[in-house]
Order: C-alpha cells, then structure tokens, then sequence
C-alpha cells in the first residue's frame, strides 16, 4: 500500500487535515467513544486501587494532550487494564491501597513514565516496541486479563490481598466463602453475563452500542430507587469540578524513586510496545506514516498530565482506538469530543455516579479482563510455531503466578531470548557453481567447492559471541573434510552487518588455523557501497586485499594465485 504522509504542524497533526464533512462524524465517534470508555475507566480504577474519579481524569487531560501533539490519528489514549495492573503490583507494600499516599504514588509513577517516554523520543527509541514479538505480548496481556479476572474474583469473595499470593489466596477461599457479600457477588456476576452477551451480540454492529453505560444507568437507578446501599457497598461521593493541577504531596527521596524505578521501567514497556503495535496497525490500514518519536512525545506529555491532575498512567488502547474506527472517526478530533463529554460529566454528573454499587464495576473489570485474554491467538501461535507458543504459555504462567509486575520483566527476557535464538543458530550455506544453473546456495553437508580448493562459505547474521562458536566449528569441519584439499577458504560477509569484538577474535583463530594448514583466509562483500561497516571491520583487520567485491573478482583473484610464475602475466 503506498504511504500517505500526514501533513501538518507538530501541534494538531494528528487533526490536521480536516474537512467540514468529516467533523460530523468525529463527533459522534467522540460521543460514542465517551459512552463507552466511562463505565470502562471506572472499572479500571478497581484495578489500580485508585479513586473512582481518577478513571474520569485518565480520559480528559491526558486525553487533550495526546490528541493534540500526536502524529497518530487514530490511536486513543486513556487508561488500560495493564498499566493499571502493574502499577497495583508495584505499590504493594509501598503505601495501603486507597490511602492518600498511594495516590501520591500512583501520581509520581505517572510523571516518571512521562519522563521516560521523552527520554525515549529524544534518544529516537520507539524502535524498542519491536523486541516485544507479537506472542510475547499476545502472553503477557493473556495473564493480566486472567490475573485481573482472578484478582477481582478473589475481592468479591473476601479472599487474602494480592501480596500474599496466589497459593495463600486459594487456601483461604474456604473461609472467604463464608464472609462473602452474596447480594454483591450476585450483582458481579449479573453484569459480567449481561455485558459479556451485550458485547457478543453488538461486535458484529457497525457502532457497538453502549451496553456498559446502560448497564451503569441501570444501577444507578436501581440503587437509589431500593436503596441498595444497605446491602452492598457503593462509589460514593465524588468531588465534582476539574482535577486540581499540582505536584503529588509524595516524599520524592532518591530511596523513593528507586523503589518506584522499576514499576516504572515495566510500565514505559508496556506503554512504548502496546501503543507503537496499536498506532502502526491503524496507521498502514489507512495508509498513513507515522513519527514515532512525535508519539513517544504525546505520551510523555500526556502522562505528566495525567501525573499533575490526579490521575494514573495512561496508554494507547488498541479496544479504545478499535471503537472510534468502528464509530467512523479518523483523526484525533474524537478523543477532544470525548474529553468535552468528559468535562461536562464532571461537572454536572458525578452525584449519579455515586450511587453506583462497587459490584457492578467488578463486573465490568471482569469482562475487560476476560477480553484482554486471546487464547484463539495462542492456539494460532501453536499450530504455526510450537516453540515461540511455548514461550506465550511460560509468560502467561509467570505473569499469573509471579505476578504483573515480574511478568513484564519475565516477558522482555523471553523476547531477548527469543531474539537471541534466531542469531544463535544461524543457517549458514556454501556457495557453488551449479552449471547451467550458475551460482547457487548448497547446505554445508554438501561440502560444495565454488572452484576446486575454493570454498566459499556464506554467513547468515550478524557476527557475535553467541554464533561465533558455531561459526569456528563449521569452519573447522568444513576444512577437515575438503575433498580436494582447500588452497583457500572464503567467507561470504554480504549478509553480516555487524562483527563484535568476540568474533574479530574468533576471525584471527581461524586465520592462524587455516594457516597452519596452508589455507588461505579471505573474504568476499557484494554489497557496492564503500560505507558498509562489515567492510571497514574487516578490512582494517585483515587488510584489504583479502577482502573483495564479488564472486568475479574473488575468482579472478584465486585463478591468478594458481596461475604458475612463469606464465603470469606481464
């Protein structure tokens, strides 16, 4: 698909441009936005351990900001259930959920993943969200849907706080049993079956209804009307009018900050790899380009927004910007709506929303938790690359029974690992002339000669200390078992951009080897351009005459080599 560029001022570019028919539009897939992210941040809130109007600021400030200075038109910005996961796990046994501290705490984490988001569009590191491979990602966000889904389960039922752990959890479920709130549990499960059916039955609609507001209303009204408050515990009062812009009242210690740093660092990752996947999708579906760091800059600001306005770290939501699509908006104008609605609710509605039993939001945190899981994708993942399904199970693992926190650390290990695998062990081939077919690739169980006591050996990857190993033993073999016995060895670098220190070292072994058996060490990079750096490397190293610039002038070179004194020419 050709890319479109979006022009624009680094302000409102991801506005800009805008035609009159489009604003109808935007509009209502503001609105619809509005309708259905309200209920979805107040449920949110149960995850983080934050004030229920904390959900409402996620989707007004820190929404403004990233739909202002964007390059994205498309992705929406606001709470998500991950973020909000880890940032529970990281706060336990920092401050008591609910506290004023802990949500000085959740406010600084959220400055700080500003912070690193700015950092990481002034380094150029938006690059970064590509170590997360997709079943990595499609495992961690598996486990904080089942992870959540339990959590929130394990509330409902009076079962022990997430800081003792799963298995502490389940041996008190006997005696959670019987303190539980079954009028609450009742109300729970109610809302999760009906939401859960509504969604089913509106995902195939072009707009999906507001199901989750309706089901709000609902409770609303019929928990003023037979006063339910008796009988399960409600929101509350809410504080009406606009967040108050200040720093947390937090103690800021450099002991503080280092408690905080790690939690931070998971949630930067989560924030960098979830947003980029969300925006690129959008972005090629619509034949867009993107400016990754112009994004990285919007998320940066908009979480010291949401750090400075009470609120918890925000994140590109790929269910958030899947609604907007669905609803018709195509530029950032939707999220600026959706703030509007926001502010007004704020402003004129919060005493409804008090009457709102904690239990109907437990519902809603259990569906989002339950679509957040995607087995079908992990069952894709089997069929078609066993061991990487392998790694989505180990993450969902580590991220249920270690929790979030540790599970996005375990998740970036086992996407390193799985990078490091495919360079590891790398497919290396030998070159050889297969007349009339000319010069092809043969496997090195062929020991295919280009010329008699000519091997060309062709590298595959970068040159590092983890395949260096490999290639000194395939080159040994390779030697050893020449039939006819090798005048030269040559080693094709065309594919190799890189050589580290390791394998410069492992380079001069093997010349020394080669040597010893009469075995001339040289080199052959097809690549034209004089600035290739394998070309440098290798030149400085071995200097450049036993580096050439093709197949042609690598044979001429070894023919002329062979060709007896008396008859070379003049």
């Amino acid at each position: 698909m050709q890319l479109r560029k979006i022009s624009g001022p680094r302000a409102l570019g991801g506005i800009r441009p805008l035609t009159p028919g489009q604003i109808p539009a935007e509009v209502l897939a503001g609105l619809t936005l509005a309708a259905l992210a309200i209920p979805e941040v107040m449920g949110y809130t149960r995850i983080s351990g934050t004030p229920v109007i904390t959900g409402l600021y996620t989707i007004l400030i820190p929404s403004a900001l990233f739909a202002v200075f964007a390059s994205s038109r498309h992705l929406v910005v606001g709470a998500d259930s991950a973020t909000a996961a880890i940032l529970a796990s990281g706060l336990i046994g920092l401050a008591a959920t609910g506290t004023d501290q802990y949500m000085a705490l959740a406010m600084v984490l959220a400055l700080m993943v500003g912070v690193l988001m700015l950092i990481a569009a002034l380094l150029g590191l938006g690059f970064m969200a590509d170590f997360l491979s997709r079943p990595v990602l499609t495992g961690f966000l598996t486990g904080v849907g089942l992870q959540v889904a339990l959590k929130e389960v394990g509330r409902l039922v009076a079962l022990p706080g997430p800081g003792n752990g799963m298995i502490a959890a389940l041996q008190g479920l006997p005696q959670g049993l019987q303190q539980a709130n079954w009028s609450a549990i009742a109300i729970a499960a109610g809302t999760a079956l009906v939401l859960g059916a509504t969604r089913r039955i509106g995902s195939g609609w072009r707009v999906r209804p507001p199901f989750a507001l309706a089901l709000i209303c609902m409770s609303i009204a019929g928990s003023w009307t037979f006063d339910l408050g008796r009988l399960v515990p409600l929101v509350g009062p809410i504080p009406t009018g606009l967040p108050q812009l200040a720093l947390p009242r937090a103690d800021l210690s450099l002991q503080v900050i280092a408690s905080l740093l790690p939690t931070a660092l998971a949630m930067a990752v989560v924030v960098l790899a979830q947003s980029a996947a969300t925006a690129r999708a959008y972005a090629e579906e619509a034949g867009e380009s993107l400016e990754e760091s112009t994004d990285l800059y919007a998320l940066g600001l908009a979480n010291l927004g949401a750090g400075l306005s009470g609120s918890f770290v925000v994140n590109g939501s790929p269910t958030k910007t899947a609604m907007v699509a669905g609803a018709g908006g195509r530029t950032q104008l939707s999220l600026l709506v959706m703030a509007s609605v926001v502010l007004a609710v704020l402003m004129f509605l919060t005493r409804p929303l008090s009457y709102v039993p904690m239990s109907v939001l437990s519902g809603v945190v259990i569906v989002i938790a339950i679509e957040l899981t995607d087995f079908p994708a992990i069952r894709d993942i089997f069929y078609k690359r066993p061991a990487e399904g392998w790694i989505a199970v180990a993450t969902i693992a580590a991220v249920v029974l270690l929790g979030v926190q540790k599970g996005i650390a375990f998740a970036v290990l086992m996407a390193i690992i799985s990078h490091t695998r495919h360079g590891y062990r790398p497919l290396d081939l030998l070159v050889a002339d297969m007349r009339p077919y000319g010069v092809v690739a043969q496997p090195l169980s062929s020991g295919a000669q280009l010329r008699p006591g000519l091997m060309v050996y062709r590298f595959t990857h970068a040159m590092y200390f983890a395949n260096a190993q490999q290639m000194r033993t395939e080159i040994a073999d390779l030697v050893g078992q020449a039939a006819p016995p090798l005048q030269w060895f040559c080693i094709d670098i065309s594919a190799v951009d890189d050589v580290d220190f390791t394998a410069q070292a492992t380079l001069e072994d093997l010349r020394k080897m080669l040597a010893d058996l009469s075995v001339r060490l040289v080199f052959v990079q097809s690549v034209s351009a004089a600035d290739v750096p394998t070309w440098r490397q290798v030149s400085d190293q071995f200097g450049s005459a036993s580096v050439f610039r093709g197949l042609d002038d690598l044979l001429a070179a070894f023919e002329d080599a062979r060709r007896p004194a008396d008859v070379q020419p003049q």
